[in-house]
């Protein structure tokens, strides 16, 4: 009988602590902060359903309340399974600059969230230098890695080639890549090239700004940087070398010019077709020609560099791609790369090259709104890129005169856009996490995250740079579609962007701000050979769908897996090149 009292009374705490675990308040909000004049929203987790409660804004100086609302209707999300009621906090009209936290109290009981400032143009203010710090200190310039990059072996061959210089891939790995996925075709992510193009876009989109809040020269230096590891990547034969591989081996003469397969497998199909990273390098080298500035190359090699690689591809970007055809990725990739030679040159080749792959990507669009990524139906979906094919748009739309060809390519932008927030908003989605179509199991499904199942075969991780590319692609082709005054999709646009790049901050069911040394909650150091590691700056791979769940349905996020937790929390050079476009594109001049 004692026996049995015992284990009832074992019951009874392990149902109370159950109970009060559940019953646990957390508010969750970006924990850097807002515009004055943008959309602002914390979400109020509660284990209830609670009726007409109200929500304050205290000044976290004074301790004042500034402003109340009523907080918004209970809302599951049913794919997560987490069994929360979440609440929206909607503070968007408070524009008072300040420093503050959202507090709701039950009861006697008060809770508050993490503090987070409202200011003017806040986002690019306050991380703009600790984004370029972060790749300052990502530069593959220590004396191990300079002397072993400047004699690199190709795989398969005696010949040495100078690569030295670029930015080690994250803070895991110190290997440096154009694109690490090329063999899944569908998936390949742009790296090295997508850094620099973004370093080139922020100089050039806000460059009073850059110099008022001096931080421009630093900026301008790192785009240097990077053009000039690309022009070293730049063959005797006209195509880029694609991978600079570590081997994750601390000895730097292990490093190798490398094609990769899956798990790790090398070969020597090292050169970049336009989607596996040589599109973008294009983009990157003649955008930056136009600077008359230079690095250890002129103006003039940076633009003939681009110029021989692009008329080298034309010929040969199908024997690159390693199912030897072109899909999406090089539609929207080889888009950038002639429209920026065009923007260069002003030559009419380029003109007609960057509307016949505008064209391409175009007739991609499907009726539903989603881009078909091949010939049949599978949808584009990328874990980093999601947004690229609407900014490759957008920019070609700066510099395209032709009425008829901007309005075709406006159309498509507007109709990818209306998808993005249909598919978002099809569910109960408080966070307003950007959703997505993908083919799975031969069926075109909807969900949160991308599929763990795919062509990559092992391959998925947080997607904080999809966030941030999709945010971008938001704001950046708002400016395109023609809106009337107080329209519901500019407002709906707006939103969606500030939520992506707020779940990254910290407004995510696990209150855990990804941009490292900001905010309170950060994931834990990660450390890599030379010196490298985790930096101020740096943004970590972030929230999954549930591991172990193939479609990507569920949540998940882990800072300790037995050797797996990079999934989660290690920094990729992606994420914060995507991060500083948005938030570029949304700074006020």
């Amino acid at each position: 009988m004692l026996k049995i009292r015992k284990q009832l009374r074992c019951v009874v705490l392990v149902l109370l602590l159950s109970i009060s675990a559940y019953s646990k308040t957390i508010i969750f909000v970006n924990q850097v902060g807002f515009d004055p004049k943008s959309p602002k929203i914390a979400i109020i987790e509660y284990s209830s359903n609670l009726l007409n409660s109200t929500f304050d804004i205290i000044d976290a100086e004074t301790g004042k309340t500034v402003f109340t609302s009523k907080i918004g209707k209970a809302e599951t999300v049913e794919d997560w399974k987490l069994g929360k009621y979440y609440y929206k906090a909607d503070f968007s009209s408070f524009q008072k600059p300040g420093n503050y936290q959202v507090a709701f109290k039950i009861g006697d009981q008060t809770y508050s969230s993490a503090r987070f400032s409202i200011e003017e143009n806040i986002l690019a203010k306050k991380t703009i230098s600790s984004i370029v710090h972060y790749y300052n200190k990502q530069r593959a310039n220590t004396p191990e890695e300079l002397e072993a990059d400047k004699n690199m072996l190709l795989f398969g061959s005696t010949k040495k080639v100078d690569v030295h210089g670029g930015w080690c891939d994250a803070s895991g790995d110190v290997s440096k890549y154009f694109s690490h996925l090329a063999y899944a075709n569908f998936v390949s992510p742009q790296q090295t090239p997508l850094v620099t193009w973004s370093l080139i876009n922020t100089s050039e989109t806000i460059p009073k700004k850059l110099t008022e809040w001096k931080i421009k020269d630093s900026l301008d230096n790192e785009a240097i940087w990077g053009a000039d590891y690309m022009m070293r990547c730049l063959s005797d034969e006209d195509y880029f070398y694609m991978i600079v591989f570590s081997y994750f081996d601390k000895n730097p003469s292990a490093r190798r010019i490398v094609g990769l397969k899956a798990n790790s497998v090398t070969t020597d199909e090292y050169q970049s077709a336009f989607r596996e990273g040589a599109g973008m390098a294009i983009a990157s080298l003649a955008r930056i020609s136009k600077w008359k500035k230079r690095g250890d190359f002129t103006s003039k090699q940076y633009l003939e560099g681009a110029k021989r690689a692009y008329a080298h591809l034309l010929i040969n970007n199908t024997k690159y791609d390693d199912d030897g055809k072109e899909n999406i990725i090089d539609d929207y990739c080889a888009l950038m790369a002639a429209t920026e030679l065009w923007i260069a040159t002003n030559d009419d080749f380029y003109k007609s090259e960057a509307r016949k792959w505008a064209h391409k990507l175009e007739n991609r669009m499907t009726d539903k709104g989603w881009f078909r990524s091949n010939d049949t139906n599978r949808p584009f979906w990328h874990a980093a890129d999601a947004g690229l094919p609407i900014v490759a748009l957008t920019r070609y739309l700066k510099k395209e005169s032709d009425n008829k060809e901007k309005a075709a390519a406006e159309n498509v932008i507007k109709k990818a856009l209306e998808y993005n927030l249909a598919v978002t908003n099809s569910v109960a989605n408080p966070f307003g996490y950007a959703r997505q179509s993908f083919l799975f199991n031969d069926k075109v499904q909807d969900g949160f995250f991308i599929p763990h199942d795919n062509e990559t075969g092992w391959w998925w991780q947080g997607e904080n740079a999809r966030l941030a590319s999709l945010a971008t692609a938001a704001i950046e082709g708002g400016k395109n579609i023609s809106f009337q005054k107080n329209n519901s999709t500019k407002k709906s646009l707006d939103l969606y962007a500030s939520q992506q790049l707020s779940w990254i901050l910290g407004c995510n069911p696990y209150s855990m701000c990804f941009l490292y040394k900001f905010g309170e909650n950060n994931v834990p150091y990660m450390h890599s050979n030379y010196g490298h590691g985790s930096e101020k700056g740096g943004i970590s791979n972030g929230i999954t769908g549930k591991d172990g769940n193939g479609d990507g349905s569920g949540i998940d996020f882990k800072m300790e897996d037995k050797g797996n937790e990079w999934r989660w929390t290690e920094q990729w050079i992606p994420h914060s090149a995507w991060f500083l476009q948005a938030i570029t594109a949304m700074v006020e001049p």
